[in-house]
C-alpha cells in the first residue's frame, strides 16, 4: 500500500468535507434567521443534490482519462469558488435574487463534493493495492471503511464548525475563512500528491460510463434505494417532526443531528471488526443488514402510528437505524471496489455514486411530501418500502471471487 499517497487523498477529503458540513449549517441557519420559508429553505439545496448525480457519471469519465489527482484538485478548487460566490450573497437583495444565487453555488459546492468524493473513494483501490486474494480484500475493505467513516463523522463536526464561525465572525467572514483553508490544502496536495492516479491506459468513449456489469448495476440500484430510504426521514421529515410535535429547540435538533452523523461515521470506521467477517462473505452481510434496516424503519413507523412513546422511538430507534445503516453502507462502499478493475474503477465508481446521488435527491423531494401528507410515520413506511427494495436487490449480487477479487458472474 502507497501509505503517502493515501494520506494525501485522505486529508485532502477530510478537510473538504468539514466545509461540506459547515456549509449546509451556514445556509440553513443565516437564511432562516433573515426569514426564509422552510419549503424556500429546501430549494437552497435542491441543485446541490441534482448536480450530483451528472458529476458522478462526467467525473468518473475524466478521471479515468486524466487521472484522479486532477479531479481530486478540481473538486477541491470549485469547492472554493463557490465559498467565495456564497460570501457576495446580500441581505437587501431581493429574495428571488438571493435564492437563484445560492442555488447555484450549492450547484457548484454539490459539483465539488461528487468530484472529491469520486476522486478520493476510486484512488484507495489503487493505493491500497492489487485485491488478489483475501488478505488485500480484507485490507481494501478496511480502509474503504476508515475513509468513509471519518468523512461523515467529519462532516458532523462541520456542522459544529459552521454553527460555532456564524455565531463568531458572522455569514461572509466564515465562508471566506474556511476558502482560504481550503486553498492551503488545495497547494499542499498539489505540490506534494505528483503521481498520477487511476489513468486509464487505454482510453474509454463517454459511454463506458454506464456499467455493463450486472454487479455493479444491481449494487448502484440497491444503492438509490437505501439512500433514498435515508433521506425520506432525515432530510426534512425529522427536524420539523422534532420541532413542531416534539418541541424541540433548534439547538437541540442541530446537536442531535451532528451527533447521528459523526456516530453514524464512527460505526462505519469500525464495520470490520464489528462485523468480523471475511470480506468475501459481506454480500450476504449486505442482504441481512438491508432487512434489519427495514425492520427497525417499521417497528419505529408502528410505533409513532399507535403514538405509543413517540420520543423513545425516535431517538432510541434512530439511533439503531444509525448503526446498521453505517454498516450497510460500509460493505456498499467495499462491494463498489472489489467488483471494479483497476481501469475502470473511477467509471464504477461515478456511476455507482451518480445512483447515489439519485436516491439522495429523491429521498430529499419525498421527504416534505410524504411528511405534509402523513407526518414522520408515513416518512418511515416509505423509508420501509425503499429498504424492502434495497433486500431484494441485494439477493441479486453476486459473491466475490477471492481468487481475483471480481463478481463471480458479471452477465448483464
Amino acid at each position: 500500500m502507497n501509505v503517502r499517497n493515501y494520506a494525501l487523498v485522505t486529508s485532502a477529503y477530510w478537510a473538504f468535507t468539514i466545509t461540506d458540513g459547515a456549509i449546509r449549517t451556514l445556509v440553513l441557519l443565516h437564511f432562516h434567521d433573515l426569514g426564509y420559508s422552510p419549503i424556500t429553505l429546501g430549494f437552497l439545496f435542491l441543485f446541490y443534490e441534482f448536480f450530483g448525480i451528472v458529476t458522478n457519471l462526467v467525473g468518473g469519465w475524466v478521471g479515468s482519462r486524466f487521472g484522479l489527482n486532477r479531479t481530486l484538485y478540481a473538486g477541491l478548487t470549485v469547492q472554493v469558488v463557490a465559498l467565495f460566490l456564497l460570501s457576495l450573497e446580500d441581505p437587501s437583495w431581493a429574495e428571488a435574487l438571493s435564492v437563484v444565487w445560492v442555488m447555484g453555488a450549492q450547484a457548484l459546492s454539490g459539483i465539488a463534493k461528487d468530484l472529491t468524493k469520486m476522486s478520493s473513494k476510486s484512488a484507495i483501490k489503487l493505493v491500497v493495492g492489487g485485491a488478489d486474494d483475501q488478505q488485500h480484500q480484507s485490507a481494501l475493505f478496511r480502509w474503504v471503511a476508515i475513509l468513509t467513516g471519518s468523512k461523515n463523522a467529519l462532516k458532523g463536526v462541520g456542522f459544529f464548525v459552521g454553527g460555532a464561525l456564524l455565531a463568531w465572525v458572522g455569514f461572509d467572514d466564515a465562508l471566506r475563512i474556511m476558502a482560504v483553508a481550503l486553498i492551503v490544502v488545495l497547494v499542499a496536495v498539489a505540490l506534494l500528491l505528483r503521481q498520477d492516479i487511476g489513468r486509464s491506459k487505454k482510453p474509454q468513449p463517454f459511454a463506458a460510463v454506464f456499467s455493463k456489469s450486472s454487479a455493479i448495476n444491481r449494487l448502484s440500484i440497491a444503492r438509490f434505494f437505501l439512500f433514498g430510504a435515508r433521506d425520506i426521514w432525515f432530510v426534512v421529515a425529522l427536524p420539523i417532526y422534532l420541532d413542531e410535535e416534539l418541541g424541540w429547540s433548534f439547538e437541540g435538533i442541530g446537536a442531535f443531528l451532528a451527533a447521528w452523523v459523526i456516530g453514524y461515521g464512527i460505526v462505519q470506521s469500525a464495520a470490520p471488526k464489528v462485523l468480523a467477517g471475511s470480506a468475501a462473505q459481506d454480500v450476504g452481510s449486505a442482504r441481512r443488514l438491508a432487512l434489519a434496516l427495514a425492520g427497525v424503519s417499521v417497528v419505529i413507523a408502528a410505533m409513532l402510528s399507535a403514538d405509543l412513546w413517540a420520543e423513545v422511538a425516535i431517538v432510541g430507534g434512530l439511533i439503531v437505524f444509525g448503526a446498521v445503516f453505517a454498516l450497510n453502507s460500509s460493505i456498499h462502499s467495499y462491494l463498489i471496489l472489489a467488483y471494479s478493475n483497476d481501469e475502470d474503477v473511477a467509471m464504477d465508481v461515478g456511476f455507482y455514486y451518480s445512483a447515489n446521488a439519485a436516491g439522495r435527491l429523491v429521498g430529499t423531494l419525498l421527504s416534505g411530501v410524504v411528511y405534509l401528507l402523513g407526518g414522520l410515520a408515513a416518512a418511515l413506511w416509505t423509508s420501509a418500502g425503499f429498504l424492502v427494495a434495497t433486500w431484494l436487490l441485494s439477493r441479486l449480487l453476486p459473491a466475490i471471487n477471492a481468487d481475483d477479487a471480481t463478481p463471480s458472474s458479471t452477465a448483464v
